[in-house]
């Protein structure tokens, strides 16, 4: 479906940038691509704008950003939070809410289903800087006042302090700035983490490297779990080295399916490996394919949809949830390694990467 304000990620619509923002477009890349994406959809730039300019609201954004002195902290941070509070507090145009309430309908269960929303603003996930996690996110939104209500927070978040800092940091202007938002259906992640297709340790690009921990990867992202560790070898897509952290929380749905609850891991399963081994594989497998579809290193969220006794028999589904350009090593220059001829399975590797050239 695709509308002025929402485009679906299974509509076949040009994955415009410009409309639907960085990680919204990467979400319909890959859905066009037939990689297993959960369903959703984009609330477009035009929403965005139709909110700010119906009533005036951008420019007392801009009267209140006038003279933004950033050197000054508590100012920076008086200031962005009013312009914050006037957004979560002006309505949102009749036409955009009745389009991002339609859109949510269609993805089920009687306009009740968990989603996840996203920001996706146009200077987000750039291959040149990132903004991971500079703006808001918000997990586990049932209803459709609800999931509208998160949309205008995600917008109301391109203000905050260090998004503003940020922007100033890396040369974004403040002018013209705008978002769209992604707006995805939750996975009950039975294992949920994040893969590299390039070592982040030394920018080695003949390995995928990847950070897997029980639940929702949300603990994982933010840095306040200690990962299991996987070191994969991009060509034979087999583990090269392992590392396996005691993990003591989860996040998770809570019972009543209202919401996340964070609860302890059972001592059973603290120290047991969270991905299986045809598992590493078939994350790797998923990353490698999401960089050979861009042609340069990729930074993904992954997750692994819990089943139940009823479906048991089809395993767990592995879902991509998001990708961008890794933005560190990629735009660092690597030597060219030297190969050696007949150096065995390291000068295949290099070869087939595009890293040696074959002896002559």
């Amino acid at each position: 479906m695709t509308h002025q304000h929402t485009v679906a990620f299974d509509s076949g619509a040009d994955p415009s940038t410009a409309r639907v923002g960085g990680k919204c477009a990467g979400l319909l890349t890959m859905t066009g691509c037939g990689i297993p994406v959960p369903p959703g959809f984009a609330v477009t730039t035009d929403a965005f704008d139709a909110m700010l300019d119906g009533g005036g609201l951008r420019t007392e954004i801009g009267s209140l950003s006038a003279g933004l002195d950033l050197s000054d902290t508590a100012g920076t941070e008086r200031r962005t939070a009013e312009i914050r509070r006037l957004v979560t507090e002006w309505p949102v145009p009749s036409p955009v809410a009745t389009a991002v309430t339609a859109a949510y309908q269609v993805l089920g269960d009687a306009g009740d289903v968990p989603v996840a929303v996203r920001s996706s603003a146009g200077t987000e996930d750039l291959p040149t800087v990132s903004f991971a996690g500079q703006y808001d996110t918000y997990l586990w939104v049932r209803g459709a006042d609800a999931v509208v209500d998160a949309v205008r927070r995600c917008w109301a978040s391109l203000w905050t302090a260090r998004a503003v800092t940020y922007r100033a940091a890396n040369g974004v202007s403040e002018q013209g700035l705008t978002m769209a938002v992604g707006v995805q259906r939750m996975v009950d992640a039975r294992t949920a983490g994040v893969a590299l297709t390039v070592n982040p340790a030394d920018g080695d690009p003949s390995k995928i490297v990847i950070d897997a921990g029980w639940g929702l990867g949300g603990p994982l992202v933010s840095g306040e779990m200690t990962p299991d560790n996987y070191v994969v070898d991009k060509v034979l897509l087999v583990p090269v080295r392992t590392m396996v952290s005691p993990k003591y929380h989860e996040l998770v749905a809570a019972p009543d399916g209202r919401g996340l609850v964070r609860r302890a891991v059972e001592e059973a399963r603290r120290r047991v490996p969270c991905l299986a081994p045809d598992e590493v594989t078939e994350v790797a497998g998923l990353a490698k394919n999401v960089e050979r579809h861009y042609g340069c290193p990729q930074d993904i969220e992954w997750a692994i949809a819990r089943t139940s006794k009823a479906d048991e028999e089809r395993g767990p589904r592995l879902l991509l949830l998001q990708a961008r350009p890794e933005t560190f090593w990629s735009r660092r220059p690597r030597a060219r390694a030297a190969v050696v001829p007949g150096a065995g399975v390291s000068s295949i590797a290099d070869t087939m990467l595009g890293l040696g050239t074959l002896p002559t």
